[in-house]
């Protein structure tokens, strides 16, 4: 009975193999996919004031909670106010709103500038690779703009801290900022691609499914490769024979020379691979006790006799 982690390992190398044969598909959606991860949804990330705000609402909410909290338990308004230090007032306004209310910042202080219809442009001017910011004013002139050079300075310079600190220790390896919070994946390598598509479906992240789906959009050979693979990861991980047959008629009719080859190899020792795509049963155990007895005789470097290696692996077990 042929081992069914075996084949899956097989099935990993016939499926590395042939994805070494397209590096550049697998370049072009790399590529593609880590440049659109380096474009910046928002223009600036948040200043001092607004990080002092969230932290002043922060403490009204805790404030909040507290006060209802400990009015539900039947303590008095006075002993609330003495207990969190705030006035017997301040604890009945609180009272009186069953919600928290936000403040809202009054007319006077709400600012805007001329630039912001402009800002979207100027985002995917930066993005883009257009940097220069007199060369962007200019721009912005012949758009209708009537604001001052220093504000436009500004607002790049804005961006261009953005960039310093989402880069972190990517400097040197792109030419767009990077989202703050968002880390490049590593390569699309052969086998990076291979350990994405044979992933269980269930610990696939949406990332994942997105990669993979570009390949499959990439090129018709790497569709039938990745349909072929998880249709036979599948018939070993949930033992279906009778989708075998099926299976091994399709990669043998198919154009992929390696899915050709193997489907061969598997029909050579059927009997075997049906029996480990059948029974529930596994030899997992005994490839596991050749694996340790290999392991053993290495670690011993060939020079100890049976006996020596009779008694470690009785110690062992």
């Amino acid at each position: 009975m042929a081992d069914r982690f075996r084949l899956l390992q097989n099935l990993a190398e016939v499926l590395e193999r042939f994805l070494a044969t397209q590096t550049p598909a697998l370049k072009a959606v790399d590529m593609a996919y880590q440049q659109e991860l380096r474009q910046i949804p928002l223009p600036t990330p948040p200043t001092a004031r607004q990080q002092q705000a969230e932290q002043r609402r922060a403490g009204r909410l805790e404030r909040y909670e507290q006060i209802h909290r400990l009015r539900q338990q039947g303590v008095m308004v006075s002993d609330i106010a003495h207990h969190l230090g705030m006035g017997e007032r301040t604890v009945s306004r609180f009272l009186a709103t069953p919600q928290f209310l936000e403040w809202q910042p009054h007319p006077c202080h709400a600012r805007s500038s001329g630039l912001d219809p402009y800002k979207p442009y100027l985002i995917e001017q930066w993005n883009a690779g257009y940097r220069q910011v007199k060369q962007l004013f200019t721009q912005l002139q012949q758009q209708g703009y009537r604001g001052s050079y220093p504000t436009v300075a500004r607002y790049t310079h804005q961006l261009r801290q953005a960039q310093r600190q989402q880069l972190n220790d990517q400097s040197g390896r792109g030419i767009a900022p990077l989202v703050k919070g968002i880390q490049l994946p590593p390569p699309l390598t052969a086998r990076r691609a291979t350990w994405l598509i044979l992933q269980r479906p269930e610990q696939r992240h949406d990332e994942d499914k997105e990669i993979i789906r570009r390949l499959q959009a990439q090129h018709s050979d790497i569709a039938t490769a990745i349909t072929l693979s998880r249709c036979f990861a599948e018939i070993v991980r949930q033992r279906q024979p009778k989708q075998f047959d099926v299976w091994l008629k399709q990669a043998t009719s198919s154009s992929l020379t390696q899915f050709q080859r193997f489907a061969r190899s598997l029909q050579e020792d059927y009997e075997a691979v049906k029996a480990g795509v059948t029974l529930a049963t596994s030899n997992g155990q005994v490839e596991g006790q050749v694996n340790r007895l290999k392991m053993l005789k290495r670690q011993m470097y060939g020079r100890a006799g049976f006996d020596l290696l009779r008694r470690r692996v009785l110690f062992a077990s």
